[in-house]
């Protein structure tokens, strides 16, 4: 639903840009589909921030000189619009793109191989499935022989997210 939206939010731009009286600057806009790269460089391939910068330099500058001014050097929209719409979204986007590369490069706080040979309880009983107590969490269980519920089990291997014991 989000995508969609923002794929409507999309288009509406395009077609105000298109539709408006002011003329584009063709650079400005070029900057900004550019920019999408290195956004796209420190979010999914390289996760590092000196692309999360360029990125937001290159958003910031072709946002502003979108539309092409009176005088070349100085924006077409209002300064103080400008300015707080920078600091806005560039803290925005540092603070966000920041999260999402230092939570990518988080290891896994779970080791499922950890849980081989560990010893947990039985809550139910088990044969060809049921469900034991282990590592502080509940599992989906199988074992060879029968094994009744409450029983103390050891994890023999995994597969997926189901768990082969045996009774300890």
């Amino acid at each position: 639903m989000l995508e969609a939206g923002a794929l409507l939010i999309l288009i509406a731009a395009g077609w105000g840009v298109y539709n408006n009286a002011r003329p584009v600057n063709l650079w400005a806009l070029i900057v900004l589909v550019i920019g999408v790269f290195p956004f796209l460089l420190a979010m999914r391939k390289w996760r590092d921030v000196i692309f999360m910068g360029i990125a937001i330099v290159a958003f910031e500058v072709g946002s502003v000189y979108l539309f092409e001014p009176e005088v070349w050097w100085k924006p077409a929209i209002n300064p103080f619009l400008a300015a707080v719409t920078i600091i806005s979204t560039s803290v925005f986007l540092w603070i966000a793109g920041r999260k999402v590369i230092e939570a990518d490069k988080l290891r896994p706080s779970h080791d499922l191989g950890a849980l081989l040979g560990q010893v947990g309880e039985a809550k139910t009983a088990i044969h060809t499935e049921g469900s034991i107590q282990v590592a502080g969490e509940q599992w989906s269980a199988w074992s060879e022989a029968p094994i009744p519920a409450g029983a103390a089990v050891r994890v023999l291997q995994r597969e997926g997210l189901i768990l082969k014991v045996e009774q300890a």
